[in-house]
C-alpha cells in the first residue's frame, strides 16, 4: 500500500511524468494505469470462474447424489470423501479430491434456506420442551424442560418435569400463566403428539382432547409450525439452550424436582433485569407491554391431568404408565377411570373416588395400599402373614399386642377378629383407631365390636348449631327458656294435697 500511494502521489501531483514513473519503478503501462485508476490495490479479479475440465462431466452425478441424500437419514448421508470414492470406483473419475470438496461445498451453500425475519407483537408466546441432566438425590437424572418465551419482551419461564407427557405439558402451561399473570393471545408450537393427533395439509391439524380442553379453558389462539419448519418458533428454540447453559450450569444437585423448579423460577425473575439486544428497555419493562395484551386468567383453576380408562386385574391392581396401583378388592375386574396429575393418581369407579396414590415416574413399580386388601383377608385370614400388600406395613405396637391376645383367647377365630379391627381403618384414621385400641387394652375389652363402639364414640362430635338452610318455616319458631322454679311449685301442691 505504501508503494501504491507513493507512485500515485508523484504522478498525479505532476512530480513525475508517467513515462518517468514507469522507468523509475520498472512498471508496465497497464500496471501504472491500474495504480492511477484505483486509490488502493483492487486485488485479483477473475471475470469468470476457471473451467474444471476433469470435473465438469461428473458434476451432474455429484448433484444427483446430494439431492438423493435429502431423503436419507442424516447420519447416513454422503461426505465429500465418500462421493470422491464413488466417482473413482463407479464412474472412473480421473481428478483429485480437493475439487470434489469444493463442488460439494458450493452446492450446499447454494441450497441453504434463507429465512424471513418475523415480527412479534406484544402478547404472543412460544412453547417447547428441552432436556437437561441434574443430580436428583445424588443420582444423575435426565429431566424434561418446559419452556415458554415471549418474543417481544424476551421473558422466559422454565420448569423441570420427570418426563414430557400430557400432564407435564398442561401443568407447564398452568404454572407459566400464573407466573406471567395472564394468558398470551397466541402461542406457537411444534407438531408434538401431545397436542396433535394428525397433521393435515398446510396448517390443518387434528388436535388432542386434552389440548382442546386447555385451549377452551384459557381461550388462547394456537399456531402450529409447518412440518420441519421449527424456525417459525425460533425464539423458544434458542432460549431452550440459553436456559440450559445459564440456569443449569453447573449441573444442579437437588433433593427434589420442586426444589429445582423454585431455583429456575428465581432465575427467570432475575433474568427480567436484562436488556435484550436492540431493545430500549429491560425485559421487565417490556413484559409490562406484553401483559397489557394478555388475556385475563380464568377465575376457575385448571387441573392439569390425563384421564384414561383401565380395568382392575384379579389382584385388584390397575396398570397406568407402566406402574401398578391398588384399589379395594371390591373393584377387582371392574372398569375404573384413572385421573393422573403430576403429583398423584386418582382411581374412580362410576362417580366414586376409590383410591388415591402418589404419582411414580419410574417404571414397573407396584404400589399397594394394605387397607384395600383387608376385606379379602377377612375371608381368607390364613394369608395375613404372607400377603404381599401387608409387607413392611408399620403399625403401632399396640396392634401386635391386640393380635396376640385375640389369638390366645380364641385360637380359631382370633386372627379374623383382629382383621375386623383393622378394617376399621377403612372408616377411621390410624390415630383414632390406635387410641381406641390402646384404651381397649387398658380396660381389657378387646373384641372387635367393643373397639368399634369405642372408636365411634370418640369420633362423635356434638352438633353446636342446627342449620336452618332450606327450612324457612323453622325460623319463626320460638322456644321459651325453661323455668325450673315452676316444677317446685308443682311439688308444693302435691305435698299440700
Amino acid at each position: 500500500m505504501e508503494f501504491w500511494k507513493e507512485v500515485r502521489r508523484q504522478v498525479l501531483t505532476k512530480e513525475l511524468s508517467q513515462r518517468a514513473a514507469m522507468k523509475k519503478y520498472g512498471l508496465g503501462w497497464h500496471t501504472l494505469k491500474k495504480i492511477l485508476t484505483y486509490a488502493e490495490p483492487p486485488g485479483y479479479r477473475q471475470s469468470k470462474a476457471r473451467r474444471k475440465r476433469k470435473l465438469e462431466p461428473f458434476l451432474p452425478i455429484i448433484h444427483q447424489i446430494l439431492e438423493d441424500d435429502r431423503q436419507a437419514p442424516k447420519k447416513q448421508r454422503h461426505t465429500a470423501q465418500r462421493i470422491f470414492d464413488r466417482l473413482r470406483q463407479e464412474h472412473g473419475y480421473p481428478g483429485g479430491l480437493t475439487v470434489v470438496k469444493d463442488a460439494v461445498r458450493f452446492w450446499k451453500q447454494t441450497q441453504q434456506e434463507v429465512f424471513l425475519p418475523l415480527s412479534h407483537p406484544p402478547g404472543e408466546a412460544q412453547v417447547d420442551f428441552g432436556e437437561a441432566t441434574i443430580f436428583l438425590a445424588g443420582q444423575e437424572t435426565k429431566v424434561a424442560l418446559f419452556v415458554l418465551t415471549l418474543p417481544y419482551s424476551g421473558a422466559l419461564f422454565l420448569q423441570a418435569f420427570p418426563r414430557e407427557c400430557t400432564e407435564t405439558f398442561l401443568e407447564g402451561h398452568r404454572r407459566a400463566f400464573e407466573y406471567l399473570g395472564g394468558v398470551p393471545k397466541r402461542i406457537s408450537y411444534d407438531n408434538s403428539a401431545i397436542a396433535v393427533i394428525e397433521v393435515g395439509q398446510g396448517r390443518e391439524r387434528k388436535l388432542t382432547k386434552e389440548f382442546l380442553r386447555l385451549q377452551s379453558h384459557y381461550l388462547f389462539q394456537e399456531h402450529f409450525c409447518l412440518v420441519r419448519r421449527a424456525n417459525e418458533k425460533g425464539h423458544v428454540e434458542r432460549l431452550v439452550g440459553f436456559g440450559r447453559r445459564n440456569f443449569l450450569v453447573p449441573v444442579p444437585r437437588v433433593e427434589s424436582i420442586e426444589e429445582l423448579n423454585q431455583h429456575l423460577r428465581e432465575r427467570c425473575i432475575a433474568d427480567l433485569a436484562e436488556q435484550p439486544r436492540g431493545k430500549a428497555a429491560s425485559k421487565s419493562v417490556l413484559l409490562g407491554e406484553d401483559q397489557t395484551a394478555f388475556l385475563p386468567l380464568p377465575k376457575q383453576s385448571f387441573e392439569a391431568r390425563r384421564v384414561e380408562g383401565r380395568t382392575a386385574d384379579s389382584q385388584s391392581l390397575v396398570r397406568f404408565d407402566d406402574n401398578d396401583y391398588s384399589v379395594p378388592v371390591a373393584y377387582a375386574h371392574r372398569q375404573v377411570i384413572v385421573v393422573a396429575t403430576v403429583e398423584e393418581v386418582r382411581l374412580i369407579y362410576e362417580d366414586r373416588l376409590v383410591a388415591t396414590h402418589r404419582r411414580c415416574w419410574e417404571r414397573e413399580r407396584t404400589f399397594f395400599e394394605p387397607i384395600h386388601y383387608l376385606a379379602l383377608l377377612e375371608r381368607k385370614p390364613g394369608g395375613i402373614d404372607y400377603a404381599r400388600p401387608l409387607e413392611n406395613w408399620q403399625l403401632p405396637e399396640c396392634f401386635a399386642l391386640l393380635r396376640r391376645r385375640l389369638e390366645a383367647v380364641d385360637p380359631q377365630r382370633g386372627t379374623r377378629s383382629y382383621i375386623r379391627v383393622l378394617r376399621l381403618l377403612e372408616k377411621f384414621t390410624r390415630t383414632q383407631l390406635t387410641e381406641a385400641v390402646e384404651y381397649a387394652l387398658d380396660i381389657d375389652v378387646i373384641d372387635a365390636d367393643s373397639i368399634r363402639t369405642i372408636v365411634e364414640h370418640r369420633a362423635d362430635e356434638p352438633a353446636e348449631l342446627f342449620p336452618l338452610d332450606g327450612r324457612p318455616h323453622l325460623a319463626h319458631v320460638h322456644v321459651e327458656t325453661t323455668d325450673v322454679s315452676s316444677y317446685q311449685a308443682l311439688l308444693e301442691e302435691e305435698v299440700t294435697s
